[in-house]
Parts: structure tokens; C-alpha cells; sequence
């Protein structure tokens, strides 16, 4: 890690962000888990990526809340700290809007996303992606996550990072490949169980 980076992430105060984000971990995520480490994940995989712009990070960490939880209001998270008004912005741009279909939201990142936006998107979509197993959700819901994937989420890596672009690419081909496996070998693992 260069010095920079190291210096942002070192003097970037988290932990008013993570207090919020707890309120993600009685939300539960049908492959396990929580939206929580969901949120936690989403977070980890930025600063994989050498993502240090303190208002992104800490984004993530909330990203799902107002979608997952009515606990929090916006005031809470404009009042954490200095970053906090940029942070809710941020946090609401990737936040579904009820009157929105999941297809008008990712358009609408798409097309009128900030960077930031955009690079949450594919940070989140690359936790979605890496939990989804064909054993435990239904075979046309994850084609058609996939599908969504291709759709939306590929051109917003291509415009934002080229390595989280390929990383995403990997999952589409990897969770296609275990479908078709499972396609295979479950109607016989189902006769003799």
C-alpha cells in the first residue's frame, strides 16, 4: 500500500459508520449471513480495490440502511461527522426509490450516477455476486440477477474501474458455470437422497 493511501485510510474515522451499520444485523440475507457483513464486505472489496475517498468508504458501510431499516434518519447520518451531508448524498443516489423498478434504478445509475455511485454499485454487485450459489436461491432468480448483472452493472464498470469490470465478468462466467453443473447433477442427487 502506498504511503497515501495508507495515510487516508489510517486517519479516516470509521466507527460512527459501523455504530449505524449495526442495525443491519438482525436483517437477514437468504444465503446467510446479514446485511451487516454485507455491508462490511462492500466496504472490504473498495479498499481492495485502493479506494481511499473517505466519503465512499464510508457509503458503503451504510449503503443498503434506509433501504433495510426505518430505525435511522437522514439527520443522524448528516450530524456523524464533516463527511456526513456528503455521505447521505451518496447513500440515497444508490438507494432504490420505492416508485422505482429495479430496472429504472440501475438505469438511473447508469445513466445520471456519480462516479462514486457507480463504484459502490459494482463493489456491492461483486458481494451479491460472490454470495449467490446455486443451491440455495432459484435457478431463474439468479439468471435473471445475472442477466441484470450483463445489463447494468458491466457498462457502469466499464466506465468506472476495469479491474473490478473483469472481476464481475469472472462471476458472471463462474456462477453461469455452476448453474449448468447443478442442472446436471441435481435431478439424480434429488432421486437418491
Amino acid at each position: 500500500m502506498e504511503n497515501f493511501e495508507r495515510e487516508q485510510l489510517v486517519n479516516m474515522v470509521i466507527a460512527p459508520y459501523v455504530q449505524k451499520a449495526t442495525a443491519l444485523r438482525g436483517i437477514k440475507r437468504h444465503v446467510g449471513g446479514n446485511q451487516f457483513r454485507h455491508a462490511l464486505s462492500t466496504y472490504a472489496i473498495l479498499i481492495d480495490y485502493h479506494y481511499v475517498d473517505q466519503v465512499l468508504l464510508k457509503a458503503s458501510v451504510i449503503h443498503d440502511l434506509f433501504e433495510d431499516v426505518k430505525c435511522v434518519s437522514h439527520e443522524e447520518i448528516k450530524n456523524l461527522d464533516v463527511d456526513g451531508p456528503a455521505v447521505l448524498v451518496l447513500v440515497l443516489e444508490v438507494t432504490k426509490k420505492k416508485e422505482e423498478s429495479k430496472d429504472q434504478y440501475l438505469e438511473r445509475l447508469l445513466e445520471k450516477g456519480s462516479e462514486n455511485a457507480k463504484t459502490l454499485k459494482c463493489a456491492d454487485r461483486i458481494s451479491n455476486l460472490t454470495d449467490l450459489h446455486p443451491d440455495i436461491f432459484d435457478k431463474e432468480f439468479i439468471r435473471r440477477y445475472l442477466d441484470e448483472t450483463r445489463r447494468w452493472v458491466i457498462p457502469m464498470a466499464e466506465q468506472v474501474n476495469r479491474n473490478m469490470l473483469y472481476e464481475l465478468e469472472d462471476l458472471l462466467h463462474r456462477r453461469e458455470a455452476l448453474l449448468r453443473f447443478t442442472a446436471t447433477i441435481w435431478p439424480f442427487q434429488r432421486k437418491h437422497d
